[in-house]
């Protein structure tokens, strides 16, 4: 079954089972039976064995050591569901929330200061996707803006911003990737930051994802399933579907808030947060770097998960330091951390079952697979972005992983572009990486998907479901940008065209919308 057609069963019934139920532990567990199933000839003993090595190997490598990386997130999880419990048990959220109302007027004006924490936090997709949350969901708390919709503009802030930044894990990593890939490839004219650079025009997905965030919030051009959970939010103050079980994070009717809670009990452990974690991330990145110590390899060596480890730390030590500085009466320190924590296993089971089956589909090569149809494809040298997009984004769909998408197409892009047309190597290139943000966004196994709504203390599937629609529409609008990039080899024209498609889509969105409030 590996590396053919049928080692893309599992993902394709793993997304039907989320569309059709909306229960993504149900559907994840089915996939994983399944492909473990597919993987052994239906052996249901060596089926059941596949699976637990699975879990167990989460935690324990093969050589018999402790999986550190994975142990260290999953800590943080639950140090960052601590800290948020001490924020609301502080009245420090409600404070930053009342104060915040007073500077920012409008539901437009929250979301768009949402979008900006997006751009600004940009130095790792799952740094951003659970610090900006903090941040921003006070905020948008008062100002009645569903979760689902603050899950939105997380997601589709992080992912884009990042994988466009040279200075960020992301961006090291893939300037690594291409390294290796020009030496292989003989390519002597470009150097691999240079060559990043000049792809960051021709990402036309996260442009345009980013795009859309800003015009979404100014037009108001909620769609589908987001207008369902934005109505809801302002007409009743229900942020989340009552109907849902609780979510990641909400711990809204768990803690009265301490009445002399202030503004600094919010901001003051959050900023502990961004500059401990950093300072980590630079740490451990230049203490991993051998010689050539500079900003790309110490982003390119850092070790993200402990980094984050390190600053959930010292940000829980900080607010429950405040806590403990607040006047009696004031709530459990024990009630806070054990609340605090519980509130994260429902990211923890989902993030556990997405890691699983990811490990699975890995087994199955369906990565490969799909890599193979690119390679054996003969098509004029023009659609190669368009279709490097494409397959990019349903490999990162089917395989949960972004990364993992960039280490298989990255290298067939470059090869395949080497050997038709040299022209087409930097669109094709980043073409991949649009792709994979794509499928990064549409996926509900995707860990940056998961932790942005557990950033948001959004349900898993409203927020993949609320996305959809924007994410499809800014794929169309790329890809209609990646024919023209084939066909003309300019980037300012394709840029300009799918950035139009944008605004008039989001554009059309709100005249509909306010046509229908007139009647």
């Amino acid at each position: 079954m590996e590396g053919t057609i049928f080692s893309l069963i599992p993902a394709v019934l793993m997304l039907v089972l989320v569309l059709l139920t909306r229960n993504v532990l149900l559907s994840l567990g089915t996939g994983i039976i399944v492909g473990a199933l597919l993987i052994h000839d239906f052996s249901i003993l060596d089926s059941l064995k596949e699976i637990w090595m699975q879990f167990y190997t989460l935690f324990v490598s093969s050589d018999g050591a402790i999986n550190t990386g994975n142990v260290l997130l999953l800590t943080f999880l639950l140090l960052l569901g601590v800290m948020t419990a001490f924020l609301q048990a502080s009245g420090g959220s409600q404070a930053f929330g009342e104060w915040m109302i007073k500077k920012v007027k409008t539901r437009s004006g929250a979301q768009a200061m949402s979008a900006v924490l997006g751009l600004i936090i940009f130095i790792d997709d799952y740094f951003n996707s659970l610090a900006v949350g903090q941040i921003a969901r006070p905020l948008t708390d008062r100002h009645k803006i569903s979760r689902a919709k603050l899950a939105y503009i997380i997601d589709s802030t992080s992912a884009p911003v990042t994988v466009i930044s040279p200075i960020s894990s992301w961006g090291a990593y893939i300037i690594g990737i291409m390294g290796g890939l020009f030496a292989a490839n003989g390519i002597t004219t470009l150097e691999p930051l240079e060559a990043f650079i000049k792809m960051i025009p021709y990402n036309l997905y996260a442009i345009a994802a980013v795009i859309s965030v800003f015009l979404v919030a100014y037009l108001k051009a909620d769609i589908g399933p987001m207008r369902k959970h934005e109505i809801r939010a302002m007409q009743t103050g229900e942020l989340i579907d009552p109907k849902q079980d609780k979510v990641p994070g909400d711990l809204s009717d768990t803690f009265t808030p301490h009445q002399g809670g202030k503004i600094y009990h919010l901001l003051v452990p959050i900023g502990v947060l961004i500059v401990a974690t950093v300072s980590s991330m630079v740490i451990t990145g230049a203490m991993a770097t051998e010689e050539n110590v500079n900003i790309l390899t110490i982003f390119a060596n850092t070790n993200v998960n402990l980094s984050l480890f390190a600053g959930g730390i010292i940000a829980v030590l900080t607010s429950y330091l405040f806590h403990m500085g607040q006047r009696k009466p004031r709530n459990s320190s024990l009630k806070i951390v054990f609340e605090g924590a519980k509130t994260m296993m429902p990211a923890i089971y989902i993030l556990l079952l997405a890691w699983m089956i990811g490990s699975i589909i890995g087994v199955l090569e369906t990565g490969e697979y799909l890599a193979g149809i690119v390679s054996d494809l003969s098509l004029n040298p023009a659609f190669l972005p368009f279709l490097f997009f494409i397959i990019a984004g349903f490999m990162a769909l089917a395989t949960g992983t972004s990364w993992g998408t960039f280490g298989i197409m990255l290298p067939i892009a470059a090869e395949v572009s080497t050997i038709t047309d040299m022209e087409m190597l930097i669109p094709s290139m980043a073409a991949v990486l649009a792709g994979s943000v794509f499928g990064d966004h549409c996926t509900p196994i995707s860990d940056t998907t998961i932790l942005s709504a557990t950033g948001a203390g959004a349900n898993h599937i409203d927020h993949v479901m609320t996305q959809l629609p924007y994410a499809f529409i800014s794929a169309f609008a790329a890809s209609i940008g990646y024919i023209l990039v084939g066909f003309t080899n300019q980037v300012i024209l394709p840029l300009a065209v799918s950035l139009s498609i944008i605004i008039a889509f989001t554009t059309i969105i709100h005249f509909m919308k306010n046509t229908r409030t007139e009647e």
